[in-house]
């Protein structure tokens, strides 16, 4: 790959240690184990807020991803998501273990996954500035690998440093928590450390627009009307619009299986939290081989296929994942489980990247972003209705199998081709 090709990958593995240690596998686990006054309890709070972010989310990436084509301001949008997401994950620090923070803890990764979410609108837009179209998968595919050996490190850090050591290192008070509070403090400065080559190797295109570039109320009203170009031709574009039709469903499956992961195995199967950093550096070496090796041949199978491969395999995989009472039998369906989940997301962007328009890259990747969180609320509003309403964390995970199923049927029908600009 080139060197911008790099420094766009390298952002992947800055920005993937917000889902692992936030909202994956440590402070979901915390705020559920910790936090909250039961685990069930945790789940169905962890459940709304995930909803009101994900409303907030679908709101916002299509306009913003609209303003940033019209104003060419990407890279700026991209540094602002990156140090506000950074900022209120940081801020998570201050969630003590007591029932009366969780609010505080709420506010804050909601805040801070409306941040990265919409970063990775802005992150997503630069592709086809680093990759041929004849090397998008490949690119992709490398770059999410790349996301889950960061996501992993970070991981590891955590635990080496924060979560195992007893007495805590660095004057740590278990009794209080910090040696998992602090895991978000790292996870920020994480963030921060390694988000920088993307801004600095790739500028933005050269401004195109009408005159000197807009100013941002200009660019605002000249992104709204783009974005509301784009979602007028839709109906002209039946493999666009049947693509983020099914990418509603199927996304919102893997966003939920994601979010809840930690929470389902700390809540089941009783894990602590020092299994369940293993459990999650397992499962991030397996999604990142699965990422890397699937995007060396997305490229000759196609980003369409590469998604059905794999979201049959979770389909499967999950209701083993779902029925199985075993501890030990858990833990081998999840780690191959987790060979399939990085190719679902990674060909998933390559084939917008496909698909999308150059001159409107950003608004596309904004209904992109949109695709994955307008029904964002139904998929952890669904798991935690059912797990309220059955005190039962594993009837709450299966729901997640539906969307899945949904969002391949619909996709099935997709016939890729490339669309020009209206």
């Amino acid at each position: 790959m080139s060197r911008k090709a790099w420094a766009w990958a390298f952002y992947d593995w800055a920005n993937s240690a917000f889902p692992t240690v936030v909202s994956t596998f440590v402070i979901a686990a915390y705020f559920a184990q910790g936090v909250a006054a039961t685990p069930a309890e945790g789940q169905a709070m962890w459940g709304w807020m995930q909803t009101l972010a994900g409303i907030a989310i679908a709101l916002l990436s299509p306009v913003l991803g609209a303003v940033a084509d019209a104003g060419g301001r990407r890279r700026l949008m991209l540094l602002l998501c990156t140090v506000f997401t950074a900022v209120f994950t940081g801020l998570i620090w201050f969630a003590h273990p007591r029932p009366e923070d969780a609010l505080w803890a709420l506010t804050c990764v909601g805040l801070a996954t409306v941040g990265f979410e919409l970063g990775t609108v802005f992150y997503n837009s630069m592709l086809p500035q680093v990759a041929t179209p004849d090397r998008l998968g490949r690119v992709s595919g490398l770059a999410w690998g790349l996301g889950y050996a960061g996501g992993l490190a970070c991981l590891g850090l955590c635990l080496v440093l924060l979560v195992q050591p007893d007495p805590a290192l660095f004057g740590l008070d278990r009794g209080e928590a910090e040696h998992l509070r602090a895991t978000a403090v790292l996870c920020a400065v994480w963030t921060l450390v390694f988000g920088w080559p993307v801004l600095v190797a790739l500028p933005d295109p050269d401004f195109t627009g009408a005159g000197a570039r807009p100013g941002w109320v200009r660019a605002a009203r000249q992104g709204l009307a783009e974005i509301g170009a784009v979602l007028r031709g839709l109906p002209q574009r039946p493999a666009m619009a049947r693509f983020l039709i099914a990418r509603l469903f199927y996304t919102d499956g893997l966003n939920t299986l994601f979010a809840f992961g930690a929470i389902y195995a700390a809540g089941v199967f009783g894990m602590p939290f020092e299994e369940i950093l293993l459990f999650g550096i397992a499962l991030n070496v397996t999604a990142g081989l699965g990422a890397a090796g699937f995007g060396l041949i997305e490229d000759r199978l196609g980003a369409k296929q590469t998604i059905l491969v794999a979201l049959a395999a979770i389909i499967v995989i999950g209701l083993g994942l779902v029925l199985v009472q075993d501890k030990g039998l858990f833990w081998g369906l999840a780690v191959v489980l987790g060979l399939f989940m990085g190719p679902a997301q990674s060909a998933s962007r390559s084939l917008m990247a496909a698909l999308a328009p150059p001159a409107e890259v950003s608004a596309h990747f904004g209904l992109f972003a949109l695709s994955g969180r307008i029904t964002g609320f139904l998929g952890p509003a669904a798991l935690a209705a059912v797990t309220a309403a059955t005190g039962n964390q594993r009837a709450g995970m299966a729901t997640v199998l539906v969307f899945l199923a949904v969002g391949a049927a619909i996709l099935a029908t997709v016939r890729p081709q490339r669309v020009d600009a209206m």
